[in-house]
């Protein structure tokens, strides 16, 4: 869920508002704008004070907003809506067309037509969309990706696996692009794996369109699938992450266990991974704010592995 606008840009944006609704209602406006009635008139109230320093006539906000409904008879220069940068018109079509690629859209001609009006707004249409279709946010084999898709044609990839710390190359039977934490996959049949997964776009270091249609069965295309899946025949460690390194969970695709509770709170998850030598120099990395706290055979060799690495060190000072 996003954060609610903060007051001050709420506040920017009320004059222009109710100037183009001359005598609108409070109760109105306040569900309009998502704050309660009581919020709405400590707004108002702010509004009216604010303009250049010594409160003379002509300079302050002049507002009207008695009887329960609203006028604006004087804007002090805040008589325009606020505007989007490029920047942040780009961000916010990308963010659409991710939202418009997602499985069970809630209204795609919706979310379609406010892509359209940035772009004619903005502009964005000619610094957004580059001749291949993709956005320029996005990796180059995202297109043929995207591709593969509406065609229902096999792919070529080769990939890289954070968990592993290796690029495997393999066929794969596309079935739809998901769009999970903000970040774009493919949810396809892996013929190497012999199983669903969800390839995140960022990761596809190499997409090759095949000459051959994608065959996933039809039993697994049929369900959707909604997070990231794991190699079953690899070791699972238990992990404590602190606040400041959360991105940690989502960018090995551990799965949490625990919710945030707070600023300092850690937060449990568990980690897929190929080694314990790699595990051990993903958590030395993190110097401490991500801990082992598996006590499982396996995370004892991990243990001893970071003990090693951290005797040779010292050994190396002491000399």
């Amino acid at each position: 869920m996003s954060a609610a606008p903060s007051r001050f840009s709420r506040l920017l944006a009320m004059v222009p508002y109710f100037q183009a609704r001359p005598g609108i209602k409070m109760s109105v406006a306040a569900a309009e704008l998502g704050v309660t009635e009581a919020q709405l008139d400590k707004d108002l109230n702010q509004l009216w004070v604010c303009g250049l320093p010594g409160g003379l006539g002509g300079d302050l906000i002049d507002i009207e907003f008695g009887g329960g409904y609203v006028n604006v008879h004087y804007t002090a220069g805040m008589d325009r809506p606020l505007r989007l940068t490029g920047t942040e018109a780009n961000i916010l079509l990308v963010a659409l067309r991710m939202l418009l690629d997602a499985q069970g859209a809630l209204d795609a001609d919706a979310i379609r037509r406010a892509i359209a009006k940035i772009e004619e707004a903005t502009g964005a249409s000619r610094a957004v969309v580059i001749d291949d279709g993709a956005d320029p946010g996005e990796h180059p084999s995202s297109a043929t990706i995207r591709e593969a898709v509406a065609r229902r044609r096999a792919l070529r990839i080769r990939y890289y696996t954070p968990s592993r710390d290796e690029v495997t190359e393999r066929v794969v039977d596309p079935i739809r692009v998901q769009v999970v934490d903000s970040h774009s996959y493919l949810d396809a049949w892996c013929r190497e794996s012999d199983g669903r997964r969800l390839f995140r776009f960022d990761r596809v270091q190499d997409a090759d369109l095949l000459d051959e249609p994608a065959r996933p069965p039809a039993d697994v295309a049929a369900v959707p699938i909604s997070m990231p899946t794991h190699d079953q025949t690899m070791p699972v460690a238990r992990i404590e992450v602190d606040p400041e390194a959360l991105w940690v969970i989502e960018y090995y695709q551990a799965r949490p266990l625990t919710e945030p509770a707070g600023e300092t709170e850690p937060v449990v998850a568990e980690i897929t991974y190929a080694s314990p030598d790699w595990l051990a120099r993903l958590l030395q990395s993190f110097g401490g704010r991500v801990r082992l706290i598996s006590t499982d055979e396996q995370s004892r060799e991990v243990r001893g592995a970071i003990a090693g690495t951290a005797a040779a060190a010292r050994a190396r000072y002491a000399d």
